[in-house]
């Protein structure tokens, strides 16, 4: 008897007489996962998945990862006025984070200035507040824009943020060409997932291609979109569905920027994803090992692009935080590390830890430097930098990764017999796709089918409230107070002009990004670039 035969005839008998801990082991996305993975032999491995650095870049898109560089340690922070803000990035960095990562308010996020009567009760409560260049001017106030890597978490009103900053550059003498960093920019997953949305589909996906035709005449180190699947894992879909309509919204973007006449391979090099990591461990790692499969075919097979760094998927990671538990929050940091080390394990190039009382608040100070704490142990003393793709060739790392792929490939053809991403949104595919995931995963919960240690089983009888960061509700009086004064003191003549000049083409298919420095170069805000726009769009209704 062969050797597999006799381990499958011993594993028959034992569970014959003790049951397994579950009737049916399975992935988070629903794939069963056997006993015992082995080698298949009918064909090659490594013809399949590759070799680092190279097409189809399965183990990695450098040859020696992080053998050479690690990845980019972010901690996505910003709360309150952008001078709380900045102590925050100083100390962050000081503690030895490699990058910024801006976390915008809801105001700012949906284009109203914290004195709006629409801002009232959320101004700097997710985010800082930014209204205005000078807002920006102190939020980066003493840190060198030229040598720090700076990432901006914002879609509906990303142009006028990277006008901002593009702004802030210029007055500082800084050349756009040193700016180093990334915007998100993803408007689509906002209307599948999130809601941060202002403008119709279409004018939305305008202002994405402005910023990417801007950044690629000028900005040759930013990246100028991060195409977001956490957003839509974060809403409740299954990692296969995460990709998925990622990367059909990818096509999407790709597809605009090349009717606007766009060569791919001049502006594919800089697009950049965005992935979520969950606590279902070896699925994570092959879902971002399978991503740059599926995204390298389908940019050289479909879309055409002959440059090969085109056809890298460079993509950021953060830890999920709708796995974080309100109760027993201390397990938050058990899970984080679990996350933050797949995360590692499966190539990301920049990483953002969650910190443990992210399910009560805005992390504090101190929880904030032990979730960066996580990623600095997990890079400098644990080995797994030390190779290349540890994972690869793992029986059952290698299964989920090609069964992904294919479940994945499946999905976007369905998408595409929809007619692709805007059609797939306007009939409610992808968020009823979600929102059916989304109740199967809390009824596992709730029937404890899915077992949250803290939640439905093990739980304690807790006392006391851990130290939450609070912010201080006058600080909205003070950023009515330093419009006002801003308002006042420039020169209202000029700002009427650029708003009149943005209007005037915003009608025309013309580049608006000089428009919109130009508009805040003469202190506009935030509010008034988005008033307009908005009169000359419309504003989105979901139906």
């Amino acid at each position: 008897m062969e050797q597999r035969e006799r381990w499958q005839k011993a594993l028959n008998d034992l569970t014959a007489k003790h049951k397994e801990r579950r009737s049916r082991f399975v992935t988070d996305s629903g794939f069963d996962v056997a006993p015992l993975y082995v080698l298949n032999n009918s064909d090659s491995l490594e013809s399949r998945v590759g070799y680092p650095g190279f097409y189809p870049f399965t183990r990695g898109v450098q040859p020696n990862m992080y053998r050479g560089k690690l990845w980019t340690m972010r901690q996505y922070a910003g709360f309150g006025t952008a001078e709380e803000s900045n102590v925050r990035y100083k100390y962050l960095l000081s503690q030895g984070t490699t990058g910024l990562s801006v976390a915008f308010d809801l105001p700012t996020q949906i284009g109203y200035d914290s004195d709006s009567p629409e801002a009232s009760g959320e101004v700097g409560r997710v985010g800082v507040a930014v209204s205005s260049i000078e807002d920006m001017k102190i939020l980066f106030d003493q840190i060198p824009l030229d040598a720090v890597s700076t990432s901006m978490t914002i879609n509906a009103t990303a142009a006028t943020l990277m006008a901002f900053y593009i702004a802030v550059a210029r007055s500082r003498g800084i050349k756009e060409s040193d700016l180093e960093g990334t915007v998100q920019n993803d408007i689509l997953k906002e209307f599948i997932a999130r809601g941060t949305y202002i403008f119709p589909p279409q004018q939305s996906l305008r202002l994405v291609t402005d910023v990417i035709d801007y950044c690629r005449l000028n900005m040759p180190k930013w990246n100028t979109i991060s195409i977001s699947g956490y957003h839509i894992r974060e809403a409740g879909s299954t990692a296969v569905q995460e990709l998925a309509f990622t990367f059909a919204n990818a096509i999407t973007y790709v597809k605009g920027a090349q009717e606007r006449g766009m060569d791919i391979d001049a502006f594919a090099p800089r697009l950049a994803f965005f992935w979520g990591c969950h606590n279902n461990f070896f699925e994570e790692v092959a879902k971002f090992r399978a991503s740059r499969r599926i995204w390298a075919k389908i940019i050289r097979e479909r879309l055409g692009a002959k440059n090969e760094r085109s056809w890298m998927l460079r993509f950021h990671t953060q830890t999920a935080g709708c796995t974080l538990t309100a109760q027993q929050p201390d397990n938050n940091a058990v899970r984080v590390t679990l996350q933050a080390l797949a995360a590692a394990l499966g190539g990301t190039q920049s990483l953002h830890t969650n910190a443990l009382d992210e399910a009560l608040g805005l992390p504090t100070e101190r929880t904030a430097q032990l979730a960066l704490r996580t990623q600095q142990i997990i890079a400098y003393e644990s080995g797994v930098a030390d190779t290349v793709d540890p994972l690869g060739g793992s029986y059952y790392v290698e299964s989920l990764t090609d069964q992904i792929e294919s479940e994945v490939w499946k999905e976007l053809d369905h998408i595409d017999k929809l007619g692709g991403s805007v059609v797939a949104i306007e009939k409610h595919y992808f968020q009823d796709a979600i929102a059916k995931e989304a109740y199967r995963y809390q009824r596992e919960i709730e029937l404890s089918d899915r077992v949250i240690v803290g939640v439905n089983r093990f739980q304690i009888d807790e006392k006391g409230e851990p130290p939450v960061l609070h912010v201080d509700p006058s600080l909205e009086e003070k950023q009515r107070a330093s419009l006002a004064k801003l308002r006042c003191e420039r020169d209202n003549t000029k700002v009427a002009s650029a708003l009149t000049e943005l209007v005037r083409e915003a009608k025309s298919n013309t580049n608006l990004m000089p428009h919109l420095i130009a508009s805040v170069e003469q202190k506009a805000t935030l509010g008034e670039i988005s008033k307009c726009l908005r009169e000359s769009w419309g504003v989105y209704q979901d139906s």
